[in-house]
């Protein structure tokens, strides 16, 4: 199927993003921004689960239950993302690395179920992983599953208001390409987030 003409440069975003990103969290390398490579070991668990502050939400072991002022870890299994009903805690809490990521894996499989799946899956039904390499392979498959879905759209469902059906925003009163820019717009500043942090985390105590 041919790409819709408004749609390849939020796909060519899309895939340049989420590719530096992977890159940023596996190694060997990754792109400076200028084409450069730039080496990069792959993340850690302590890295990943690295809070620098007191207070952070993270991805917790649900035996051990939520952090500071959450009230809940979400999901399934043995480990659970830091939660609080709205209004959330303000100042906002600051969050790990594993919590940024469990978010944005949580993000593209809602919304590719939301839009293309069963409609069905909730925030109950999402796995996050307490473990580094687990949780950049389950973004890489949430991310992947999304970007397959995009190569399956055609100009039509662009404008349709609730194809994207996600109740954790305004989809349904959004147009799809509105939902898709958002998209792009979380992983590229989640992305930053994830990448700063993995600096900050190189550069500790280091006096640079």
């Amino acid at each position: 199927m041919a790409i819709p003409p408004r749609l390849a440069p939020l796909l060519d975003q899309f895939e340049f993003a989420r590719e530096r990103l992977v890159n940023r969290l596996n190694g060997p390398v990754t792109d400076s921004g200028d084409g450069t490579g730039v080496p990069v070991g792959p993340i850690t668990d302590t890295e990943f689960r690295w809070e620098p502050v007191e207070g952070c939400w993270s991805v917790r072991r649900r035996e051990d239950g939520p952090g500071h002022r959450a009230t809940v870890l979400t999901g399934t299994g043995d480990w659970g993302r830091d939660a609080a009903p709205y209004p959330h805690p303000e100042p906002a809490p600051f969050t790990t690395i594993a919590w940024r990521l469990s978010h944005l894996a949580e993000m593209f499989t809602l919304r590719t179920d939301h839009t293309a799946g069963t409609r069905a899956l909730t925030r109950d039904d999402f796995r996050s992983h307490g473990d580094a390499a687990e949780a950049v392979a389950d973004f890489e498959r949430a991310s992947a599953a999304w970007h397959a879905m995009l190569l399956s759209l055609d100009d039509g469902v662009l404008d349709k208001v609730g194809y994207s059906s996600y109740p954790h925003g305004s989809d349904p009163e959004d147009p799809l390409l509105e939902v898709i820019w958002w998209m792009n717009q979380e992983l590229l500043h989640h992305g930053a987030e994830i990448s700063l942090l993995r600096d900050l985390y190189r550069a500790r105590g280091a006096g640079v």
